[in-house]
């Protein structure tokens, strides 16, 4: 029997699993990310979250190792845990790993995160996704060889998995931009909080959509803008105006990203994701011609159990 202690840190939450043989004893979770720590003073801080999430589960298990992924390994984080750089497998990762000593002395093994840096692409960074697509692909090594990775959050990422390794990635700031729109511009002052009706969601979904998918390079300003005006002579109801935005900056994201996998439908693409938004996705990239190979939820902790075992923690 092998035990471990599996923490998924990121900025606004924190998820503890306790792992038998790569299966889940027990799991929790606490609203202590790195960005709401329970105590000031940067360490403290983190081992107070630490302690308050599975303090009960170090002391009855002392002597099992802890890892962690995530932002917890960022520069803003418990300890830097350096980037390792594309392409990168579970062994590059393990090899490369961070560590925070513990307030009882013990160690906490920390995943890096992965560095896009080549001199004709824009430099990119993934730190805790690399955890969960290890995860979702540990039982199928053909997906490690040649696929596409989708997970869509505030930082979509797009990850090219090739040859065995991470390969490459972008990184589109769908979910954000849209957050800050709706909150920090003119276009909020016409959206209101109550929902539009299904159907009325779904048409200014895909009409954003469509907009995107037929618009043109450098066009996308333009686009936005009328999210206001489609309000304003009430082409849509205005609580149907923030689905016609979430389709139009979802459609534009796909627009750029689906490229190579228009051009080769065989690609298998994968998402890893929170249920709701990966079926706008899937919405959103049927209206592309594509589907969805397979969906996961989060597979942090069978990543953090693999990462483990390449680690020799287990």
């Amino acid at each position: 029997m092998s035990l471990l202690i599996a923490l998924d840190w990121g900025t606004s939450s924190l998820r503890a699993y306790l792992l038998e043989d790569g299966k889940v004893l027990d799991k929790r979770q606490s609203p202590f990310g790195i960005q709401h720590l329970p105590a000031p003073g940067g360490v403290k801080g983190y081992e107070a979250a630490f302690e308050s999430i599975c303090g009960d589960w170090r002391k009855q298990y002392p002597d099992v190792a802890v890892v962690t992924g995530g932002m917890v390994g960022s520069a803003q984080g418990w300890s830097e845990a350096p980037y390792v750089r594309c392409p990168a497998d579970l062994g590059d990762l393990a090899k490369n790993s961070g560590a925070a000593t513990l307030s009882d002395g013990g160690t906490l093994h920390i995943v890096p995160g992965v560095l896009l840096d080549e001199p004709d692409l824009a430099p990119d960074v993934i730190r805790g996704e690399e955890i969960q697509i290890a995860g979702a692909l540990v039982d199928h090594p053909d997906w490690w060889n040649a696929s596409r990775i989708l997970l869509p959050g505030t930082h979509s990422k797009w990850v090219t998995m090739k040859g065995g390794k991470l390969e490459s990635f972008s990184t589109y700031m769908t979910g954000e931009v849209f957050a800050v729109l709706r909150e920090h511009s003119i276009l909020g002052r016409l959206m209101p909080e109550e929902k539009a009706t299904a159907e009325d969601a779904d048409k200014a979904f895909d009409l954003g959509l469509n907009v995107a998918r037929n618009g043109e390079p450098g066009d996308l300003t333009h686009q936005i803008f009328a999210t206001r005006t489609m309000g304003l002579t009430e082409r849509l109801p205005k609580a149907a105006l923030a689905n016609y935005l979430s389709g139009l900056l979802i459609g534009n994201e796909l627009t750029s990203a689906t490229r190579e996998l228009r051009d080769d439908a065989s690609i298998p693409l994968i998402m890893i994701g929170e249920g709701a938004l990966c079926d706008l996705y899937k919405r959103a990239l049927a209206s592309f011609g594509l589907e969805c190979t397979a969906q996961f939820d989060n597979t942090a902790y069978i990543g953090l159990w693999d990462f483990a075992v390449a680690r020799n923690l287990i």
